[in-house]
């Protein structure tokens, strides 16, 4: 399935949660998905830190598994590589969790076809690929451009509700 399949109105519902998990957060401080992590925290929300081999990040206590949050996060941004995805969402959905945003960036990111489907079938939101700072008006020109050039291309999140996001 193409990006442009992606809603905005899912994009949105996402962003509205206040309690994150970021899974497969880096222990390298300088890590795109640190940058996320203290991005989210900066705009108030609870956010919390996935990796198995960290205890902390930030100062902030990192957990081995988003089941081990309770209560539960409302909703899960998963920075793992696509092997590990589809095994991250059943984690989400035993966990309760019931949005799960499949972040990537050109051609890496937490995109996994089977992943994608097991959601689906389980009920789960999910949003394939794109970058949350490309839809928070104030972020930098950067990601801003980055919005614009996809929009062009036809490749930016429709304003339609896709049934299948």
């Amino acid at each position: 399935m193409s990006d442009n399949h992606v809603s905005l109105e899912a994009i949105q519902d996402f962003l509205s949660q206040k309690r994150i998990a970021i899974i497969g957060i880096s222990h390298q401080p300088d890590d795109f998905s640190v940058m996320l992590f203290k991005e989210f925290v900066r705009r108030g929300y609870e956010v919390f830190p996935v990796n198995p081999k960290l205890s902390e990040i930030e100062g902030k206590r990192c957990f081995a598994r988003v089941q081990d949050i309770h209560p539960a996060a409302d909703a899960a941004l998963l920075m793992t590589s696509p092997m590990v995805t589809e095994n991250v969402v059943m984690d989400c959905d035993d966990a309760g969790i019931r949005r799960v945003w499949m972040y990537s960036s050109g051609n890496q990111g937490a995109i996994n076809d089977d992943a994608v489907a097991f959601c689906r079938a389980r009920g789960i939101q999910v949003i394939r690929g794109h970058c949350p700072f490309m839809f928070w008006n104030d972020s930098h020109l950067g990601h801003r451009l980055h919005g614009f050039v996809l929009r062009l291309i036809g490749r930016y999140p429709s304003k339609k509700t896709a049934a299948a996001a």
